[in-house]
């Protein structure tokens, strides 16, 4: 039988006040927050990407985006 290490998970001390914090939220500002973290994951990509292709031009750089979106993209559903 193998045993596996795993990994240490980092300090969260705040992770119990951050999952009251969006308890006592409304439904609809933890939907418009998700939207929020979702445009921001979206950019931060789209940033990354940019930072490390920084010579393609923009026609080159949308399809490359689009690419790597496409590879990103749950086909579960």
């Amino acid at each position: 039988m193998k045993v596996y290490k795993t990994m240490k998970s980092k300090s969260r001390p705040n992770h119990k006040l951050y999952i009251q914090v969006l308890r006592n939220m409304s439904p609809e500002k933890r939907l418009l927050k998700a939207f929020e973290l979702s445009e921001f994951a979206r950019q931060l990509f789209i940033h990354g990407l940019r930072k490390r292709f920084p010579d393609l031009e923009d026609t080159a750089f949308k399809k490359l985006l689009l690419e790597r979106l496409d590879k990103c993209h749950n086909r579960n559903y």
